[in-house]
């Protein structure tokens, strides 16, 4: 789940370039700015004069040499501001320009500790790596709202499905102000997966970080990371994405081999998500009774009180659509 180096580089040279092309944009506006007014050049060269002078005054110990220079550059920026709309340019035409004001292009930030931590931006960006070598960008194209039907339910089986849209429509438009989790379960082929990839492209598209795991390869990939003991930065890496992205998928959970690992894991990545307020959503064929027997007492409590529960029936309809796809 971790980027690789070159993957890592590939985003800082990117930072790189976007730092150039803003560098160029500006000296370009800049340059406008001085054909199209030469009094604005001027009162910008004189700073450096102006403050060279006020450096001299200060070393031969004259106190008012500071105060009387910020008087005089407050003064000069007012008026090279009225020049600007003078001549119809904006009043921040010449300020620095960031793709990301947050962190200037540079892909961090300085927290209020004084640690550097990645920016919203660059966690993006990898993130969109990340769904690049995980399906489900291609599951978000097949499985969203514009391609939802209700022909494959009937009676009770449509009533389950109409509330469980219904949910899924309210958890997206309600995701930025409500934390909420869903579990969504019942037979194979009823649409459990589907909503999930509704939800998922609702909110990519509304610049949300979304994983998406298949329950076997969340836990083969934590597996991976945890018994590889050259892999901690990875593992650490991994942890930070799986508690930290806005939204987590699991997707058929039971299909994984459950074992001690497996349920100490589930309740940790349940738990820490918990306690920062990130969803969860889960999908699987297994009944309540049977969550219950497979897992541990913590996580079904964790997930019976702490999620809505969504149950879907019917028949499986991917086998109904293969055989409707042989007819035709």
């Amino acid at each position: 789940m971790a980027l690789s180096s070159s993957q890592y580089e590939t985003i800082l040279r990117g930072y790189e370039k976007k730092r150039d092309d803003n560098h160029y944009l500006l000296e370009a506006r800049r340059k406008k700015v001085y054909d199209t007014i030469p009094e604005y050049q001027a009162l910008e060269e004189s700073v450096g004069t102006q403050a060279a002078a006020a450096a001299r005054s200060m070393l031969s110990g004259d106190e008012t040499a500071l105060p009387l220079l910020k008087e005089k550059l407050s003064r000069q920026k007012a008026a090279r501001l009225e020049l600007l709309k003078a001549h119809g340019f904006p009043a921040d035409y010449l300020e620095p320009v960031y793709d990301c004001p947050d962190c200037q292009d540079t892909g961090y930030i300085t927290t209020p500790d004084g640690t550097k931590a990645k920016c919203h931006c660059f966690r993006r960006q990898e993130l969109e790596i990340l769904y690049a070598q995980s399906n489900i960008q291609e599951m978000i194209e097949r499985e969203n709202f514009s391609t939802l039907s209700y022909e494959y339910y009937q009676g009770e089986d449509l009533k389950h499905f109409e509330a469980a849209v219904g949910l899924c429509r309210k958890f997206v438009q309600n995701f930025k102000q409500d934390y909420h989790n869903l579990f969504f379960y019942g037979t194979v082929g009823t649409g459990k997966s589907f909503l999930s990839g509704c939800i998922a492209r609702e909110l990519l598209q509304a610049g949300c970080s979304v994983i998406y795991f298949s329950a076997s390869g969340l836990f083969d990939t934590l597996a991976y990371y945890s018994f590889d003991i050259k892999a901690k930065e990875s593992l650490q890496a991994f942890y930070e994405d799986l508690y930290g992205c806005d939204l987590l998928i699991i997707d058929d959970l039971g299909t994984e081999v459950t074992n001690s690992f497996v349920t100490s894991q589930l309740f940790s990545c349940l738990n820490e998500r918990a306690l920062g307020r990130k969803s969860v959503i889960i999908s699987t064929n297994l009944s309540l009774e049977e969550l219950r027997d497979r897992y541990s007492d913590r996580i079904f409590s964790r997930i019976t009180t702490g999620f809505s529960l969504c149950k879907l029936t019917g028949p499986d309809i991917r086998i109904y659509k293969k055989r409707q796809s042989s007819k035709n």
